[in-house]
């Protein structure tokens, strides 16, 4: 049992929970809001902004780690949202949906920054790039047991949406329970700042982490609105897409972070920005629908390169750092989800191809911030400011 109940244990079984229950929101968000609340573009819309603002608040969360420790809140927030997935479906209107994505929105990610911070903490350096890719794995194992049993469920049950809301988030919840009953508190090797920390020192990881949320939202907005709206992809086609992409993710991901851990974080970094170079440039060129369809699936597979920004700050932060910039990057990665999607969405009605080339741009400023990272990252010499 003792083998069991360990950090890496811990950690794994939480990023499944998240995973499990996210994606069974995620999964069902679109018909659910069409077919159950006659949703438009406009308030779908609505929807998404307001998913995007707790987010965007993260650094937050390091005042309330004032009052409660990090293992414990990382417990509260993984069961916010998962209430938050169970009460969906008992409010069927405009304001029920804004209302209860708001919640689990809290939940996920004030829950995903401090999941950051613990697995910077409890992993050792020379294994963390490894254990997030095995983590990224455990993600997407979690994403096609989601996926599975609601496809079973809805199209061959036909069991309500509120069912299946209401299944996943009391099993989330109950997977919480056991956690908190089952493991014990374990140590902090350093005391975490209480305070909101910005260093100067660190301005290279903040540079490819806001650049990091900018080529999400291109990746998450505009690449699959590309394959249904030019390509003509139906839901089955766009879901086989999800499938492959978690597949290749699970199959992958933990080899894809231990070979970070062998090059080192700037080797990774530059083949990624490289690779995203050629990939948007495919995305703004391309006309034939299976050539966009690999290029979605190599665009998410670059996804898990982007552990090395991770494994960087780790090996260059002070160790009492981690807490703070994890909530402080939260909030970086997420100014380009507030700004991004609907300043390049009216870019994308006169020219889609201008909107992919804005990636291009994206990721050239990735690759220089990646060619002034050191061959060897270690824990830096900084101010107080």
């Amino acid at each position: 049992m003792n083998k069991f109940r360990t950090p890496e244990t811990l950690l794994l079984l939480m990023a499944f929970v998240m995973s499990l229950t996210f994606s069974v929101w995620n999964v069902l968000l679109n018909n659910f809001s069409i077919e159950q609340i006659a949703f438009t573009g406009r308030e779908i819309g609505i929807l998404q902004s307001l998913r995007e603002i707790p987010g965007f608040l993260a650094f937050t969360a390091i005042y309330l780690l004032l009052f409660i420790r990090e293992q414990k809140f990382a417990y509260l927030f993984l069961a916010v949202m998962c209430v938050g997935v169970i009460v969906t479906g008992w409010f069927p209107t405009e304001y029920g949906l804004y209302l209860t994505t708001i919640v689990m929105s809290i939940g996920f990610h004030y829950f995903e920054t401090v999941n950051q911070s613990l697995t910077l903490q409890w992993i050792p350096k020379d294994r963390s790039a490894h254990f997030m890719g095995k983590a990224l794995s455990v993600k997407s194992i979690g994403s096609l047991a989601a996926y599975s049993v609601v496809w079973l469920m809805m199209e061959l049950l036909h069991v309500e949406y509120n069912t299946v809301y209401m299944l996943f988030g009391l099993l989330g919840l109950s997977i919480v329970f056991f956690m908190w009953l089952a493991f014990p508190l374990f140590t902090q090797a350093h005391s975490q700042h209480k305070t909101l920390v910005f260093r100067k020192e660190y301005w290279i990881y903040y540079g490819l982490t806001f650049m990091s949320g900018a080529r999400r939202q291109i990746f998450i907005v505009f690449a699959g609105f590309m394959m249904v709206e030019k390509f003509g992809y139906d839901v089955g086609d766009i879901s086989l897409l999800f499938i492959i992409n978690y597949v290749f993710n699970m199959l992958f991901a933990a080899k894809i972070g231990a070979w970070i851990g062998r090059v080192g974080e700037k080797k990774a970094l530059i083949f990624e920005y490289i690779g995203l170079i050629v990939v948007f440039s495919g995305y703004a060129l391309v006309e034939n629908s299976h050539f966009a369809a690999a290029l979605y699936v190599i665009d998410h597979l670059f996804f898990a390169l982007a552990i090395a920004i991770k494994s960087y700050l780790q090996k260059i932060a002070d160790p009492r750092d981690l807490a703070s910039t994890a909530a402080v990057s939260f909030t970086i990665n997420h100014i380009a989800a507030v700004i991004i999607p609907a300043l390049l969405g009216i870019l994308w009605l006169t020219s889609p191809s201008a909107v992919f080339a804005i990636g291009v741009g994206f990721a050239v400023c990735s690759l220089i911030l990646a060619r002034i990272v050191p061959n060897e990252p270690k824990q830096l010499v900084y101010s107080n400011g």
